[in-house]
């Protein structure tokens, strides 16, 4: 049996409020389907499974709000015999959504649904099975069948509405959201500037070639295919990761885990105020196409409060661009637990120095913002000057 948790969706986050299951009691799940709807201090989460199996109990009800690490269901994996009892024992650690232990002590027992008995409620005996796989209470069903008979597309409509998450009172509920989420940001930067000792460099960047090449390759595209310079930003840092690994990595427990993947958190700003900055996946694998239809993915659902519950959990570095909004230079402060983050600022023209020759050049400060636990001055400086180098071949990116 696997064990599905309440994650951690935030670096401060200490409890979440289950807002709707997406699967049911009997539903096979595999693993990054979509399982429930999580509501963080940010935004509604929905989180994905981490293994394949069947979803054999749900011990929370939607609307309750517990702390990161309950158990929120559990998952019974293929060739397991259906589930008769509940792992005991304190939770596992936080941070692990699902962890596989074996059954010692007996669950409670099953929430018995009320069922009428002949002359009651008229339904269909596979609309009854259904009613009891999906946790539907048919007394409260209206049948659609002749003589008010429940069938089943009756069942799977009382369960589509049990899944969907109540609106928002505009007055009260969004503004309490936007103050939550202020409050759960100003809570994860006071602990980096607490906690995080950190260090700044900066380089300057002739971004020439890169818009050279950029403005001849989008010629040849359409409107709707063409690609953003901070595409090539996105995949210069993640391509810069491989080259200096060090710094793609977080720290946990006093230590510095390296990880084996990139996936770059993206900073973007919400309708309304607040940011987020969940991850492009596996960023530096990814073609300048592939990127661009997953950043305009990614920021579309975060703007809609569709984010997954990985790509707010798996960034291991943060990229800030405020170059959009006129600033030259960002000194950002790192996302706990990741160890650096990167800042762009806006691309201006200013003299250079060419071969000894003063020209005007387009020009971009690029920014690290390093935990110096994990990173020395060296090792920063030349992961800059690795994203300096690589976006003079952008062609090669």
């Amino acid at each position: 049996m696997a064990e599905f948790r309440m994650p951690i969706l935030g670096a401060d986050m200490k409890a979440g409020k289950l807002v709707a299951w997406r699967k049911h009691p009997g539903d096979e799940v595999h693993r990054g389907d979509i399982i429930a709807d999580v509501e963080t201090d940010k935004a509604v989460i929905e989180v994905e499974a981490f293994v394949d199996g069947v979803l054999e109990r749900t011990l929370v009800e939607p609307g309750e709000t517990v702390p990161v690490g309950t158990i929120l269901a559990i998952i019974r994996l293929e060739g397991e015999p259906a589930l008769a009892e509940m792992p005991a024992g304190p939770p596992a650690e936080a941070g692990a959504p699902i962890v596989a232990r074996p059954p010692a002590v007996p669950l409670q027992p099953p929430v018995r649904l009320r069922v009428p008995e002949a002359g009651g409620v008229r339904i269909s005996p596979l609309a009854r099975n259904l009613a009891a796989r999906l946790g539907v209470d048919i007394a409260t069903v209206t049948g659609s069948g002749p003589g008010g008979r429940i069938q089943q597309r009756d069942i799977e409509q009382a369960a589509a509405a049990m899944a969907r998450p109540a609106p928002a009172a505009p007055s009260e509920e969004v503004p309490d959201r936007q103050m939550r989420m202020r409050q759960a940001i100003a809570a994860a930067m006071a602990r980096s500037h607490r906690d995080i000792p950190h260090f700044h460099l900066f380089t300057t960047i002739d971004m020439s070639r890169t818009l050279t090449w950029l403005a001849s390759e989008n010629e040849t595209r359409s409107v709707a295919d063409r690609l953003l310079y901070a595409i090539l930003l996105i995949k210069a840092v993640a391509c810069a990761l491989r080259e200096v690994p060090e710094l793609n990595a977080i720290w946990v427990e006093d230590k510095v885990v390296l990880k084996p993947d990139v996936h770059v958190g993206m900073a973007i700003v919400l309708r309304g105020g607040g940011l987020v900055a969940p991850a492009l996946h596996h960023t530096d694998r990814q073609s300048l196409d592939g990127l661009m239809h997953d950043f305009r993915d990614l920021v579309q659902r975060a703007r809609a409060g569709s984010l997954r519950s990985s790509e707010l959990s798996d960034p291991t570095i943060t990229i800030t661009n405020l170059g959009e909004q006129g600033v030259e230079a960002v000194f950002g402060l790192i996302y706990p637990p990741q160890v650096a983050l990167v800042g762009f600022g806006k691309i201006v023209e200013r003299p250079w120095s060419v071969d000894g020759q003063i020209m005007s050049r387009p020009l971009m400060t690029a920014t690290l913002a390093a935990d110096h636990r994990a990173l020395d001055g060296f090792r920063g400086s030349v992961f800059l000057a690795t994203i300096d180098r690589l976006l003079q071949e952008p062609d090669k990116l």
